[in-house]
């Protein structure tokens, strides 16, 4: 998404950017304390930010029929997941809310940095683990068997696509800011979807040890239609997700869910 940019095929009106590069959890908690003004976050953190950030219309991590898998060594039922530790990618993250949905408030965890799970599980420290990112595509071929798919779930309880992650701009960059620098934005994301093959080439310095072919078909799950414009449908499921982690009291109502 940031390849337009980062190649100057995208005007940028003025603008300068500079790509911070951290792990979802830290800029999870940087957006708490409004660090950056243009950042991706977890859905789920949204609700805590939502007097510092407005959502852009586009940037989103949505999929359907996939998401965030938990996975184990040994075959493991729902009722034996609620009695054993399960390694986590951080609390502020989409797939941990979804977690607390599926099971409820009585369960163990540890927080775990996302590309470090794998390894717990495998090595004994936890006997479940909830993956994000490319995980999701080789926990068969490393061995894991899978708990639960939220995104498979999710689409059985709603029949609507998974919001993950999110992009969002500081409010006090002010509305015409926010609306030319959203089009900057959504001109990058467009000009990565048009040249898909130099996009993915420049997507694959930042990976961790994807093949081309693993990278193409993750990046196909999560940039797709939803992520230029999140439509009626993406609206619809960012509020229900919303709603939900309302109801089990993971955050106060989302009551200013607004789109730049």
């Amino acid at each position: 998404m940031f390849w337009g940019l980062a190649e100057g095929t995208v005007d940028p009106r003025g603008f300068e950017f500079e790509h911070v590069l951290r792990d979802i959890q830290t800029l999870n908690e940087w957006a708490m304390e409004g660090r950056l003004e243009v950042t991706a976050i977890s859905l789920h953190t949204y609700p805590f930010v939502q007097d510092l950030y407005v959502l852009l219309p586009h940037g989103a991590s949505m999929g359907s029929g996939y998401g965030p898998v938990v996975v184990s060594k040994e075959p493991l039922g729902l009722d034996e997941l609620r009695t054993v530790e399960i390694a986590v990618p951080g609390k502020m993250t989409t797939a941990f809310l979804l977690l607390r949905i599926y099971l409820g408030e009585d369960f163990a965890y540890r927080e775990v940095p996302f590309d470090k799970i794998m390894d717990e599980v495998s090595e004994g420290r936890s006997k479940a683990g909830l993956l994000i990112h490319e995980g999701q595509l080789t926990y068969e071929r490393d061995g894991f068997h899978k708990v639960v798919d939220f995104g498979e779930w999710w689409l059985q309880e709603c029949g609507l696509p998974l919001p993950l992650g999110v992009n969002v701009a500081r409010r006090d960059l002010g509305d015409d800011t926010l609306r030319e620098l959203s089009d900057v934005l959504r001109d990058s994301i467009q000009a990565g979807l048009e040249n898909r093959e130099a996009a993915l080439e420049y997507a694959m310095q930042f990976g961790r040890g994807l093949d081309s072919a693993l990278a193409d078909k993750f990046v196909g799950m999560y940039v797709n239609e939803l992520t230029q414009d999140y439509g009626d449908e993406g609206r619809a499921a960012v509020r229900e997700l919303l709603a939900r982690g309302a109801a089990i009291g993971a955050f106060p109502d989302a009551d200013a869910v607004d789109f730049v």
